[in-house]
């Protein structure tokens, strides 16, 4: 499969928006928390926005996608579930739903957990997860259970292992510093932090992540693992119990 080429554009203080061609001088964002960024992007290549796609209802992910509608004509997509609290949708969509998006084709995955309608997008060899899932981290459980985010995480962690998770926030450096605290001795995540700190001091994004590099080392999609659940103490418990601990610590840290 031909890489998705993706770009990260700055949003706020600490979000990205993820654009892309779609083919004939057109493009789509995910999750523009404004819209100026973006549209700064499409004027430096040339295109025409063309499709919004929304992963949830938070304002730092939605902020400038009524902004971009009106300046462009740009369809939004967002998940059925959350119509009622996201911008007026042109696509409401949810679970397995498909969308033609010039040259690319993308998939709809619930994953509710952060929000009650929070919905991914898997276009080519990228998972655009929103808040579900950072690199080497994952998002807050706002309003779905303990046990319905672990599931949202496990089904996640099943993207192919070339696949790349594009991600809507920078918050690799204090994810890898959580990382590191519950298991100090792994050498792979002080390597993944020293990577992470001259990326971010050449003023680089860290993403997108490696899904295959998530699997190993983000503590939060490794739960049912027994080597890091006797590292924790917790052996014997589910793994949504572990996630419950891991991410009460993480809320905490």
């Amino acid at each position: 499969m031909t890489p998705l080429p993706v770009s990260p554009v700055p949003c706020l203080s600490d979000n990205y928006a993820w654009c892309f061609a779609t083919g004939e001088g057109e493009a789509a964002v995910v999750d523009p928390g404004a819209a100026e960024p973006v549209q700064r992007w499409l004027a430096l290549q040339g295109l025409r926005l063309r499709t919004i796609l929304l992963t949830h209802h938070h304002g730092d992910h939605t902020g400038g996608a009524w902004g971009l509608h009106q300046s462009t004509g740009a369809s939004i997509v967002g998940a059925s579930a959350d119509e009622h609290r996201l911008p007026p949708l042109d696509w409401a969509v949810q679970e397995g739903d498909r969308l033609e998006l010039g040259l690319h084709r993308a998939r709809v995955l619930a994953v509710p957990g952060h929000t009650s309608g929070h919905i991914a997008f898997v276009v080519g060899d990228v998972l655009f997860a929103g808040d579900a899932l950072f690199a080497y981290g994952c998002g807050r459980v706002f309003e779905g259970s303990m046990a319905q985010m672990w599931a949202s995480l496990d089904r996640l962690r099943q993207i192919p292992d070339a696949a790349r998770l594009c991600c809507g926030h920078e918050y690799t450096s204090a994810n890898l510093r959580f990382a590191r605290h519950l298991e100090p001795e792994r050498d792979e995540l002080i390597d993944a932090a020293v990577r992470c700190i001259g990326q971010r001091q050449q003023g680089l994004p860290t993403l997108p992540a490696s899904m295959d590099e998530q699997r190993a080392l983000n503590p939060f999609l490794r739960c049912d693992e027994p080597e890091l659940q006797a590292v924790l103490g917790l052996e014997g418990l589910s793994p949504s119990e572990v996630f419950a601990h891991i991410r009460g610590r993480k809320d905490a840290f």
